[in-house]
């Protein structure tokens, strides 16, 4: 038979199963008997776990949320993910000084032998350039936002476009998902008075009190948020849920190795050509703004296509060769 503490942690690892069990399942499969189960039931409430009895002929046990945050049972490769996806927040996000204080906590409780392989796997988050700083975002706005799209009730907010511009008129949305892109939150949602779907920087947004009536959720263009969040950055409406490219694509050969190329090329695809010379494909909002794009190579480049990329260039070097004379 296990020992005592073995056994409770068995117990509540089946507990955490997220199911009824009833005490003679429970007996079955810790060897035990019923009324073992039963003390050892009572010494998990003892500490702090809320396990409510189930009613019924043959009766059971299920594990609830408490009111306050009982100990918690992770295996060692749960823990390591745990501590390492907490050291990658630590520096330029909105949540970063509540992941430092977490990872501390969750260190502390550490058994000797896992803290030390925790201490092993020491990440460094490095900061972004100075001036920028990800917006704070207020956790108990996410909180908000996040518990209006579980009930799937209208949200109303004030929302601030800009950094010293005032708010305007409240906004009344229907909340479908909380995205995260590059360090920023993000709500998406459907704007029943503009009659189309809007993203919303929750940085900006202050909801007010109490949320709207209840609504049926449109389905999203495509189904797949990450590509709609992605394809509303690169400048396309994404209403046909199809469209994930760039609106401007265009294909050079760039006088570099590949390897010099793929650690800044983005999203953008590098071929290798030889040990000198690799093409790339690469996409921006506009023309003019790709030709500035890989200029940024400081390489020579060959235009593959299409043609609007070498009239983009061409109209380019004119505008730097109306900067340079203008000194």
């Amino acid at each position: 038979m296990q020992k005592t503490s073995s056994r409770l942690l068995s117990l509540l690892s089946l507990l955490q199963t997220h199911r009824d069990w009833s005490g003679r399942d429970l007996a079955e499969r810790l060897g035990i008997t019923a009324r073992t189960v039963r003390r050892d039931i009572d010494r998990l409430r003892e500490l702090g776990y809320l396990i409510t009895t189930v009613k019924g002929p043959g009766g059971g046990y299920r594990l609830a949320a408490g009111h306050q945050l009982p100990p918690l049972l992770f295996d060692d490769d749960q823990a390591i993910a745990l501590a390492v996806a907490l050291q990658t927040v630590t520096a330029g996000t909105a949540v970063a000084d509540d992941a430092v204080r977490a990872l501390a906590t969750l260190r502390q409780v550490m058994p000797p032998r896992l803290r030390h392989r925790i201490d092993l796997l020491r990440v460094t988050a490095v900061r972004p350039p100075d001036g920028y700083r990800a917006p704070r975002t207020d956790g108990q706005v996410l909180v908000d936002v996040g518990r209006a799209i579980r009930a799937r009730e209208e949200l109303r907010f004030d929302h601030t476009p800009g950094s010293g511009t005032s708010a305007g008129a409240p906004r009344r949305v229907h909340p479908h998902h909380l995205v995260t892109w590059r360090d920023r939150w993000y709500l998406v949602a459907w704007d029943p008075d503009r009659e189309d779907w809007r993203t919303f920087r929750v940085d900006r947004i202050r909801p007010r009190t109490p949320n709207g009536p209840r609504f049926v959720p449109r389905e999203l263009p495509g189904g797949d948020v990450a590509a709609f969040v992605t394809d509303r950055f690169r400048g396309n409406d994404g209403h046909d849920g199809t469209r994930t490219r760039w609106p401007c694509e265009g294909e050079v050969v760039l006088h570099l190795p590949a390897a010099d190329v793929a650690p800044y090329a983005e999203d953008g695809v590098v071929e290798e050509l030889g040990p000198h010379h690799c093409r790339l494909t690469l996409g921006s909002w506009s023309w003019t703004g790709l030709a500035a794009a890989l200029g940024r190579f400081d390489a020579d480049i060959e235009v593959v296509g299409p043609p609007r990329l070498a009239t983009a260039f061409t109209e380019l070097s004119a505008r730097y060769g109306r900067a340079a004379k203008a000194r």
